[in-house]
């Protein structure tokens, strides 16, 4: 239910660590599971077990709005000193590498309310901040979270741009799992992965294991870290596993995601040896592929792909409409088989006085002269 806005919205920053105490984790799950764009990223048990592993000082904010003394909404503050290689100071949501998605958590029906409030804070305290604008990655876009800024922006004569967007693989169909993978692939891709099924079942016997809980929990976890490092991504350093912050977050988010029932595990397994493992985040309606691994022993059977077939499941789920690949633009194997697409974006808004919004301005004709995408507020 949206919150009677009684008092008025009011935004206020805090240190994130007020925000880990049970009370007011408990508030900002409850906010969680009532936000009108899901974003597991910023869940509590998500964005805490980040700022543990990369902020282990505190020194990170939460910017959060009220209303009617009703937590309305709340998102994680950073105030970078560089915009890309320019020396432009500026408020910015925060982020890391494996965080998706940076849609503020904004209870149903108070988005408005939410940009309205976060916005008269940020031209507040734009000097105090020695901020030039306010910055938003990895934006949904089509969502009334999204829409509900550039409204806000048309009605105060406020510059808001989209600065950069791409699609990512999305899966959402009213099919079932049979006919959308007939739909997605060609008959003769499907008889590949069938022959692949075939052959590799030659080698042994072959399982899918699916968990909605904790069954198992540490041991998948320590199964999926040492499958994922011995693979490419370990040679690059960018499995979770390659540094101690990373691998807590993994270990963390995980645990705190299964204890609430927001985590769904899939392993193929042969002979009881897992040759691809993925992880699914679950915030109905939606739902976030957050990380997958195979073994490259195995590559000439497609072990991930044939994974991904058994996790078309999403679809037969009725609290479950779609899914987020929470892959790169244009991903080799996600792209060809899931077939709907997600638009995000980057958005610049204006926030300060006029002296601040002219440089903006400036500052945004030259950005979007070299990399147009075609929507200015």
């Amino acid at each position: 239910m949206p919150l009677a806005p009684a008092s008025g919205p009011v935004a206020s920053v805090r240190p994130w660590r007020d925000w880990t105490t049970p009370d007011r984790r408990l508030q900002w799950q409850a906010l969680a599971e009532s936000a009108s764009t899901p974003n597991p990223f910023f869940e509590p048990w998500y964005l805490i077990s980040s700022l543990e592993a990369f902020d282990p000082g505190g020194s990170g904010r939460l910017i959060t709005v009220e209303i009617g003394g009703e937590l309305a909404g709340l998102m994680p503050l950073s105030r970078p000193r560089r915009y890309g290689r320019w020396p432009l100071p500026h408020l910015t949501t925060w982020l890391h590498p494996n965080a998706f998605l940076g849609a503020p958590l904004v209870r149903a029906g108070c988005e408005r309310l939410f940009w309205q409030a976060l916005l008269q804070w940020a031209d507040r305290e734009a000097g105090h901040e020695q901020a030039l604008f306010l910055h938003l990655p990895a934006m949904p876009l089509e969502q009334p979270l999204t829409e509900a800024l550039f409204d806000l922006a048309d009605g105060q004569n406020r510059k808001a741009a989209l600065v950069m967007r791409e699609q990512r693989a999305l899966l959402h169909s009213p099919l079932t799992p049979e006919l959308y993978l007939e739909r997605a692939l060609t008959g003769k891709k499907r008889k590949e992965l069938r022959r692949q099924h075939a052959r590799l079942a030659e080698q042994g016997q072959i399982e899918v294991l699916r968990y909605h809980d904790g069954t198992a929990l540490d041991a998948w976890i320590e199964n999926f870290l040492e499958l994922e490092k011995r693979g490419w991504k370990g040679a690059s350093r960018s499995a979770m596993a390659c540094a101690p912050q990373t691998e807590a977050l993994f270990r963390h988010a995980l645990e705190g995601a299964a204890a609430l029932g927001r985590l769904e595990r899939l392993s193929l397994v042969l002979d009881g040896r897992p040759i691809a493992m993925l992880v699914n985040f679950l915030t109905p309606p939606g739902s976030f592929s957050y990380k997958t691994a195979f073994d490259e022993e195995f590559a000439r059977y497609s072990p991930g792909v044939l994974l991904q077939r058994e996790n078309l499941a999403l679809l037969s789920r009725p609290e479950i409409s779609w899914c987020d690949s929470c892959a790169a633009p244009d991903h080799p194997m996600i792209d060809s088989l899931w077939t709907e697409r997600r638009p995000i974006g980057r958005i610049s808004v204006a926030v300060g006085g006029n002296v601040r919004r002219s440089l903006f301005e400036t500052l945004l004709a030259l950005e979007l002269g070299r990399n147009p995408v075609g929507l200015t507020r």
